[in-house]
């Protein structure tokens, strides 16, 4: 997600070897520079970075560590911007929140992820408004939505007036008790007066507690000059970054936070439901820099994993009793958390095995699909205990899943050897062990 960028700024870095060297100095800004502009980084954001680092690395006298303290804060401040962070929930309920963008950015599917954020992280009680009734195809992708994540849906096919479906959808929420009303309102291919028009009066009927902008990161520039059309003409709190993970340039970030000076509050980082993540410069800094995000990783992890279970697990663990029926509840669990490429970048020093797992899909993992369905053919007693599965057995669930006994026994090997290395880590000196296998792994050399 933040690979390009991430890149230039280790490689500016390495080039600050020595203290008071100011050669090596301008050839890392010269490079940093370069690197910036390619990642579309707007030229005058581009050159204030460049010159704050700069000016501060030699206040501070030149050095790695000078250079690295510089480019942080100066990132930080240009990601900040005056207002909210993440999810402001009003006073008094229901906070709605109007969803604004033009046509193709994201803004339905991100609609749906906030609304998983929302129910999945701070349990909330969410109700989805249907109000852009221009696109044919709107309505029907928000009903397969909510029909996924479990949210309520409010849409009225009477009529073709989104002023009337706002008004009555206000009504429900509030004689519901819903604490958050997400409203999908229409987009056009581009801003124009019949647009802004509708969208004010949408906006004078939801009186909503915020309006959110929904940018396209792979449109770049365009996504920073349409964000600030939209904050003139109709008003807005706050950016939400779609598409983001697959712009691997990363630049319009910073063009966003710095240009329009409008919050970001969400990035979204995968095609999944779960996959939108908070923008809190401070962490997205330490990302930006390969430093991970270990705190958002832990509150992802904890709004998906009951602490009473976990403690259970742990004990099952450290006692070699880890079973099928274990395996397949961690895995529906994981599924919650995104993509497997989003959760590594939030690992220190694990970005580069992050670009190794991009493609892979926990859900649709074909060896994973081969487990659910070997699991599948087992009787709840091997599932809770593998080592019953004899020859004949084994026989009994290769026919089952529809595979052959050698890979049947494949799977059983290193679902045992899984068992094994995670009673190892789950001892008092786990988390070294853990960390040095990490090290050579990202070497290469995996071990045997």
């Amino acid at each position: 997600m933040f690979d390009t960028l991430t890149d230039s700024f280790t490689s500016a870095i390495k080039k600050i070897r020595f203290h008071d060297d100011e050669k090596a100095l301008k050839k890392a800004l010269a490079e940093l520079k370069k690197a910036l502009l390619k990642a579309d980084v707007h030229h005058k954001v581009v050159k204030e970075l460049i010159d704050r680092v700069e000016l501060d690395t030699k206040k501070a006298g030149i050095g790695k560590d000078q250079f690295l303290d510089a480019m942080r804060f100066t990132l930080h401040d240009l990601l900040k911007s005056e207002g909210h962070q993440g999810f402001v929930f009003a006073a008094n309920p229901p906070t709605v929140i109007l969803m604004t963008g033009l046509q193709g950015s994201g803004k339905t599917t991100t609609t749906g992820k906030l609304a998983t954020y929302l129910k999945e992280q701070k349990k909330k009680k969410v109700l989805i408004v249907a109000a852009d009734l221009q696109r044919m195809a709107a309505v029907e992708q928000l009903r397969q939505i909510t029909e996924q994540i479990g949210v309520d849906l409010y849409e009225d096919e009477a009529t073709k007036n989104p002023v009337e479906v706002v008004t009555a959808a206000m009504a429900k929420a509030k004689s519901n008790l819903y604490d958050v009303v997400l409203v999908d309102t229409a987009g056009r291919l581009a801003i124009d007066e019949e647009l802004m028009s509708e969208l004010k009066q949408v906006r004078d009927a939801a009186k909503p507690s915020e309006i959110f902008y929904v940018a396209d990161s792979m449109t770049g520039q365009d996504a920073v000059r349409t964000a600030q059309s939209f904050k003139e003409q109709i008003g807005i709190d706050g950016v939400i970054l779609s598409k983001y993970d697959g712009d691997a340039k990363g630049g319009v970030a910073l063009g966003i936070a710095s240009q329009v000076q409008v919050p970001l509050r969400f990035i979204g980082a995968g095609e999944k439901m779960a996959d939108l993540e908070v923008f809190l410069p401070d962490r997205i800094v330490n990302r930006l820099m390969g430093l991970g995000d270990i705190e958002g990783l832990a509150e992802k992890a904890s709004s998906v994993i009951d602490e009473k279970q976990a403690k259970k697990l742990t004990q099952k663990i450290k006692k070699g009793q880890f079973n099928f029926n274990d395996f397949l509840e961690q895995m529906e669990s994981m599924k919650k958390l995104g993509s497997m490429k989003s959760l590594m970048g939030m690992i220190p020093g694990m970005g580069d095995m992050s670009k190794a797992l991009k493609d892979f899909d926990l859900e649709n993992s074909q060896e994973l699909k081969q487990i659910k369905a070997l699991v599948s053919s087992m009787t709840p007693k091997e599932r809770e205990n593998p080592d019953l599965l004899n020859n004949s057995r084994k026989q009994r669930l290769a026919k089952g899943a529809g595979m052959d006994q050698m890979d049947v026994n494949r799977i059983l090997k290193q679902f045992k050897n899984a068992a094994k290395m995670a009673k190892k880590f789950s001892g008092k000196k786990g988390m070294q062990d853990l960390q040095n296998m990490m090290s050579q792994m990202q070497g290469g050399k995996f071990p045997r």
